[in-house]
């Protein structure tokens, strides 16, 4: 279903944080950048001295990018593949707002929960929700965007599931991704299902598409997202969860970056930066877009 980007990861992505397992360190801006933040890093300037970061004078932030139109590789015309996304985007601004440089750490979604827990990064953002059951691993911000849940199949198969109780059957594979909300869901509403769990949302995807699964659960606007790229799929209902939104992961007791953080967030959302972030992550992505596999960026066979 994929195949190799012709460039190389670019020298930064070779660059690790040495706890990290392997995973490729970029610390070059996201596409959808984080402009008209200067004023507000200005006026910040002192809170920034107070904040305590893994690395001084760095703001380290932990994604995966397979989660469209939160993270993703945007592919641009000479085939160029730059880290892109609103959470990305969000996570420049907070970076300048508190005066401190940003360095992104690619990784899987579990390695994203894991070097949080270990203290090993300053921020998490990954599409995360709140979910109390994460809260000895990290702490969390203000939500600064809400989203949802929902079951997603083909179109050709959209009316054997009219509703949860269809998808709860033991002739079904159910897709999600590993250490997600999503796995969750699929456990809480289709316990009797094979449950399917994959590494990436992208490989949730491929294999709804190739017919190996009959649904999938995937947060609201990742899957819009590829809906939009592929229309074979079907979001087919909505998922009720009782923690809405997004929220950054906090390295745990960093109460001097969480006052920094959801400050930063706060202004976001006053001056528009984040609507203007939502709607740039989403027109990339409905574009050439790729992912990190095995510490290789592989483009999304459309």
């Amino acid at each position: 279903m994929k195949k190799l980007v012709a460039l190389v990861l670019s020298l930064a992505m070779a660059l690790s944080l040495a706890s990290c397992g392997g995973s490729g360190s970029a610390s070059s801006a996201p596409a959808a950048s984080s402009a008209g933040s200067a004023s507000s890093a200005a006026a910040s300037g002192s809170a920034a001295a107070e904040v305590q970061t893994v690395n001084p004078g760095k703001l380290t932030v932990a994604t995966s990018p397979d989660f469209a139109p939160y993270e993703f590789y945007a592919i641009d015309a000479d085939g160029n593949p730059t880290l892109a996304g609103f959470d990305l985007a969000l996570a420049g601004y907070i970076a300048d707002y508190l005066g401190l440089e940003l360095d992104i750490v690619p990784m899987d979604f579990d390695g994203v929960l894991n070097e949080l827990a270990a203290g090993s990064v300053d921020l998490g953002m990954a599409g995360l929700s709140p979910d109390p059951a994460r809260a000895d691993a990290m702490d969390f911000s203000d939500i600064y965007y809400l989203g949802g849940q929902s079951f997603v199949c083909l179109q050709s198969n959209k009316d054997q599931f009219t509703s949860l109780e269809d998808t709860n059957k033991a002739e079904y594979s159910i897709g999600a991704q590993n250490g997600s909300i999503q796995y969750d869901l699929a456990e809480t509403n289709s316990p009797d299902a094979d449950i399917v769990v994959l590494t990436k949302v992208t490989d949730v995807v491929a294999e709804l598409l190739a017919g190996k699964l009959d649904g999938a659960y995937i947060e609201t606007a990742v899957a819009e997202s590829y809906a939009t790229q592929y229309p074979d799929l079907c979001v087919a209902m909505d998922v009720p969860y009782d923690v809405a939104g997004s929220a950054v992961g906090v390295s745990k007791g960093n109460d001097s970056l969480m006052a920094g953080v959801n400050a930063a967030i706060a202004a976001a959302l006053a001056d528009g930066s984040m609507d203007k972030f939502v709607a740039e992550a989403n027109e990339l992505a409905s574009g050439d877009t790729a992912s990190l596999v095995d510490g290789e960026i592989v483009a999304d066979e459309k």
